[in-house]
């Protein structure tokens, strides 16, 4: 399974039906959010086979606005061999 990092911006008029959505989707529990300091985007990790399952994750009606990224680690070795063909 590959991680994607979600990223959902929100107003402050969609944020608690935003909670209810991801509360309810059982997501709840991957999410940080930044909304309580004025920065109304929740931020998760999760695990998915694909970017269309990672896009599951997300409530449909701040979908358009959600931002999914896959991420990768780079091992010593990657990072040498990066510098050697770089």
């Amino acid at each position: 399974m590959d991680r994607y990092l979600i990223e959902t911006p929100h107003t402050h008029e969609e944020c608690l039906g935003l909670l209810d959505q991801i509360l309810a989707s059982g997501y709840l529990h991957n999410f940080d959010w930044g909304c309580q300091d004025g920065d109304h985007t929740g931020w998760a990790v999760i695990e998915a086979d694909s970017l269309q399952q990672a896009m599951l994750a997300i409530p449909t009606m701040i979908r358009p606005k959600a931002r999914v990224v896959k991420l990768n680690r780079f091992t010593d070795e990657d990072v040498r061999r990066l510098h050697a063909t770089g």
